[in-house]
């Protein structure tokens, strides 16, 4: 069998063994400036525009790709090689893999190299929508002021050379800086972010950092751009590399990036579009007035879940999350956590069936096909957390409800964060606030409170005494008994 490098060219020859977009990129434009164009963004909102493409009367919302950071250089490297082309590789449950060439990326820049380029293509006039998948922690909240952190050196960058930025915020101010002065009409900011309220949370960001780059253009903003919320869903691990040589062996494509993901996808979003948007309800999505209970029950089950099972599977050795879940003592864990704890504080689901909801998790995290690396789930848990978890801690502990399991979960968090599993194995930490989660989690050996004191992740749960109390005695049992027999005893006990 014939291998083809995948691009426009080779496209007619691929398109006899995998299916490939049907429309010509030629002739379409570009809509949606996208920052952040890692694996996520490639398996949810690129494939329901590609989906979307394929009908000719969509064929203005073709997407550019930004590569915002220096080290995404790679993403962009690729994507230019491969024409914007990539794989996307769907693991069903059943071990087969239904596979599809994506081609609804039709431009991509790589802002370090180019700021200006970027500035100028959130300015154009066809584009409708900048859309974001920046990560929990790129919204350079901090949890403890409960503001914008105007100490991030790279702010304090985007401040001083504005036509130079390296922060998305220093990026959107000048385009919107240049829509204003050029008369166009405004656009849409749209977060795909795991964030409660993403798009309050990216507007009072915005607005904050234009209040002192840019105060003259608050108004504008207000009248001119709109943020809506949502909620966006499909597991999608890291690319390995048996997935590129998998795909080159069955195929013969030799694609430098698939992305691979599972089957399940969703897509909850407040229609709240100022300056139009695609019909992406044709293709699965889902367009409400108020996405915040489907975004609160996700962000509080699956994202939560997600983390339960890496922090506690990391201590005990696990690689994936499959084998974290099929670990019965955690799997009963997870599912009494989310019973327990994380459902009284969901309130009214209309039209969601919950208990439904919670078995399909237990059986997407168990899907053996997907391999999701457990590294890639605690990565950036100082971002995640005070989103997926403490927010359950903070409900219960206004209705004086159990947080038994939330408060384990922190404490491993804590042991997690000393680098070594049970076994003595180095834990590689990816967190940008690894070092002061290091120095914390060491202090804590002595002194376990000593971690809830990283004020930019707990704020005032360090006062709260029942949550110390559970917290510190979780603690103390993990380092005597380990994980699996704490979690056994503690599921005993419900």
């Amino acid at each position: 069998m014939k291998n083809y490098k995948l691009n426009s060219e080779n496209l007619s020859c691929i398109s006899e063994r995998i299916t490939v977009p049907q429309y010509d990129r030629t002739t379409i434009k570009t809509g949606i400036v996208h920052v952040g164009i890692g694996g996520f963004h490639r398996s949810h909102e690129a494939f329901y525009t590609d989906q979307l493409l394929e009908d000719p009367s969509n064929k203005d919302w073709g997407i550019c790709g930004i590569a915002l950071l220096d080290f995404d250089s790679r993403i962009y490297n690729t994507l230019n090689e491969q024409d914007g082309l990539y794989t996307l590789i769907v693991k069903e449950l059943n071990g087969t893999h239904t596979k599809r060439i994506i081609g609804s990326i039709v431009e991509y820049l790589y802002a370090p190299e180019n700021p200006i380029a970027v500035i100028e293509k959130m300015a154009s006039p066809e584009v409708k929508i900048i859309s974001l998948t920046i990560t929990e922690g790129g919204y350079n909240y901090n949890e403890a002021t409960k503001a914008f952190d105007f100490n991030n050196p790279l702010i304090q960058h985007d401040l001083e050379f504005p036509n130079a930025p390296k922060t998305i915020f220093g990026y959107i101010t000048q385009a919107l800086k240049l829509r204003q002065s050029r008369g166009l009409k405004g656009v849409t900011v749209q977060s795909c972010d795991n964030i409660q309220g993403n798009g309050h949370m990216t507007k009072t960001m915005v607005l904050s950092y234009v209040g002192k780059a840019e105060p003259g253009l608050l108004d504008w903003i207000e009248s001119n751009v709109s943020f809506p919320n949502a909620m966006v869903d499909r597991i999608t691990p890291a690319t390995a590399p048996l997935d590129i040589v998998n795909l080159i062996k069955t195929d013969g494509v030799h694609d430098a990036w698939p992305v691979v993901c599972e089957p399940f996808k969703q897509w909850v979003i407040e229609d709240d579009f100022i300056a139009g948007r695609p019909a992406w309800e044709t293709v699965g999505a889902q367009f409400v007035e108020n996405v915040e209970p489907y975004e609160k029950m996700k962000l509080s089950l699956l994202n939560a879940g997600h983390s339960v099972l890496g922090i506690l599977g990391a201590l005990i050795g696990y690689n994936t999350i499959d084998q974290s879940v099929s670990n019965p003592n955690i799997a009963t864990f997870l599912h009494n956590y989310m019973d327990v704890e994380v459902t009284p504080t969901l309130g009214d689901l209309e039209g969601i069936d919950l208990g439904n909801y919670k078995t399909s998790l237990l059986e997407r995290f168990g899907n053996i096909n997907i391999k999701d690396q457990i590294d890639r789930i605690c990565s950036e848990s100082s971002a995640k957390f005070p989103i997926f978890i403490l927010p359950t801690i903070n409900a219960q502990l206004e209705d004086k409800g159990d947080i038994t399991n939330a408060a384990f979960v922190v404490a491993a968090w804590a042991i997690y964060s000393l680098g070594k599993d049970e076994k003595g194995n180095t834990l590689i930490i990816k967190d940008a606030m690894q070092p002061v989660l290091s120095a914390k989690a060491l202090e804590s050996t002595t002194n376990p409170e000593a971690f809830l004191e990283i004020d930019a992740v707990f704020g005032s749960l360090k006062d709260a005494k029942p949550f110390v109390e559970a917290y510190t005695r979780a603690y103390n049992a993990i380092l005597k008994y380990g994980v699996e027999q704490c979690v056994f005893d503690l599921n005993a006990n419900i």
